[in-house]
């Protein structure tokens, strides 16, 4: 299921076992156009901190009740490390947070440390020494890598893009896929180029972003975005616009 990136924040997160605070904001990864962290609220609960919830723990959302189940205990949640979401989260940062947790990071190869663990009970088997030495391995090689590439969604929007042939608008929303949390289409308000209309624009086909400056270059062109098939924003995007879409915008809407 395809849902607005804006219509999450405010939704409430439930724990296994109970309430844990509101969406703030998405976190993403801007090489994959992947949503990496959840950044939630937590109230009153753990006064007013905001705490980062991997993707990978999140359920499928409840449209209506408005409302994320995450698959993690409210204890899990109250003493999982601090984090100050006003600064960039380094990559060392999102480490502390996996081995809190006990998951493997999403730029490893297993769900799980050493691929263990189920979700249900929240047990997880020691790792081997073996899978110990080569997780030690891994975050070395991480610490001594650049931090990751994680963006705000809530940030991103409002972002001038730009065509290869001139300015068509600015970015509206964000539609994401609730199977994987990736960042699907670029929802554009066309502005004054087009009679306000709003287009969807895979992120595929985004050539440069300059975050500084609050643009975004696309490697098409404006006949290519107007070529593209109509979205009315007041209904879903089912499978049949979806396919439509991807065949339209090419090859790059399939690249990983």
């Amino acid at each position: 299921m395809l849902i607005k990136a804006s219509q999450t924040k405010g939704y409430s997160v439930e724990a296994t076992d109970g309430p844990i605070g509101t969406v703030s904001d998405l976190l993403f990864d801007d090489d994959t156009w992947t949503t990496r962290w959840l950044v939630v609220e937590t109230g009153n609960w753990l006064f007013n901190r905001q705490v980062l919830l991997p993707a990978s723990t999140l359920g499928h959302p409840d449209i209506d009740a408005l409302s994320f189940p995450v698959r993690l205990t409210r204890a899990q949640v109250k003493n999982s490390p601090d984090v100050d979401t006003h600064l960039p989260v380094s990559r060392q940062l999102e480490q502390n947070i996996y081995d809190y947790y006990g998951f493997s990071p999403y730029w490893g190869t297993a769900e799980y440390i050493a691929g263990y663990g189920y979700w249900g009970g929240m047990v997880f088997a020691p790792p081997t020494p073996a899978s110990s030495a080569r997780q030690d391995e891994i975050l070395q090689m991480q610490r001594q890598a650049e931090d990751a590439h994680l963006r705000s969604i809530d940030v991103l929007k409002g972002y001038h893009i730009h065509a290869t042939d001139g300015e068509i608008g600015h970015l509206a929303d964000v539609l994401l896929d609730d199977t994987d949390w990736s960042l699907r289409w670029l929802v554009v308000d066309t502005s004054n180029w087009w009679q306000g209309k709003q287009v969807l624009i895979s992120p595929r086909s985004t050539d440069s972003i300059m975050w500084s400056e609050r643009m975004m270059y696309l490697q098409i062109d404006r006949d290519r975005v107007k070529g593209s098939p109509d979205y009315n924003p007041d209904l879903p995007v089912d499978a049949e616009l979806d396919a439509d879409l991807a065949r339209h915008y090419g090859p790059q809407q399939q690249a990983a």
